[in-house]
């Protein structure tokens, strides 16, 4: 399975990036089928994870409207243990949330060590809506630093940020859903025709959509700008939402095979002592 990954600061278009599935990945029931195996694997990896309790990682999930963010989180991650995963959604900032710098409500919001967070959208907003409506002016950061270098600037930032959750044992996988604008609009309308699908939609939804042009120009920023080997972006084609799905599962995979997972083993102590336990098991009253 061919997986798009980026993971150095370079130039690239998202116009000339897929986003229908690879040639022989149209079969829903296989599809289905695989994501399946791929779940159970991923199980057996976070349980391996959280009884280490060395590792953490952080799955960044970003996306233009109606891309299958949500749908991707219940169907994917459908098989891991709750206790050892988090899901945050980050919608608008409260005014506690803005009285602090903008990688603050993430940062309070990590996973702990044994743990798979997963941020349906993210601080990246930080360099994509905000940037695209221009808000960074309405926070309350002093004008002398809002300087015409800012956006490289949270680059910067964001890259850093990522370096040191690494250092201290948090992987970040981050995954943007690519959506053609044909298929956003096919969502939308079925959002509108299915009345248990009405609440999904918003009229924000079609004001965002004119902005589809700019989201894509700064998401390619963004990307190129804050890719690196240890935390690089995949871009994932999400015409197909059970083709993505079925690549966000094996990336999640591949990320946590490399970890080289393994149970802790119980002391040279402990293991002398296992028939000791197991006698008295056995002579106990049930």
């Amino acid at each position: 399975m061919e997986i798009i990954k980026i993971e150095g600061s370079r130039a690239f278009s998202l116009r000339d990036i897929s986003t229908t599935a690879q040639k022989g990945y149209s079969n829903k029931k296989k599809l289905k089928a695989e994501l399946k195996e791929n779940i159970k694997r991923m199980a057996e990896l976070q349980n391996m994870m959280y009884a280490q309790d060395r590792y953490a990682l952080l799955i960044v999930i970003q996306a233009m409207d109606a891309a299958g963010k949500d749908s991707l989180i219940r169907r994917a991650m459908s098989g891991l243990n709750p206790q050892g995963t988090q899901v945050f959604s980050f919608k608008r900032p409260s005014s506690e949330e803005l009285d602090h710098d903008y990688l603050w409500r993430a940062h309070k919001r990590l996973p702990e060590r044994g743990r798979i967070g997963i941020f349906n959208r993210s601080y990246y907003e930080e360099v994509l809506a905000v940037r695209v409506h221009d808000l960074v002016r309405k926070r309350k950061i002093p004008k002398a630093l809002i300087t015409g270098d800012i956006w490289h600037e949270r680059f910067t930032h964001i890259k850093n940020f990522e370096e040191y959750l690494c250092a201290n044992g948090t992987q970040t996988l981050k995954l943007f859903l690519h959506i053609s604008k044909e298929e956003q609009e096919r969502r939308f309308l079925d959002r509108l025709e299915d009345p248990s699908k009405n609440w999904k939609f918003s009229a924000a939804d079609l004001l965002e959509r004119e902005h589809w042009d700019e989201y894509r120009r700064c998401y390619e920023n963004a990307i190129a700008g804050t890719a690196t080997n240890h935390a690089p972006w995949y871009i994932i084609p999400a015409d197909n939402k059970w083709y993505a799905r079925l690549m966000v599962s094996q990336i999640i995979i591949g990320r946590l095979e490399a970890l080289d997972l393994k149970y802790p083993r119980l002391s040279a102590d402990q293991t002398a002592r296992i028939d000791e336990y197991r006698k008295h098991l056995g002579d106990s009253d049930v």
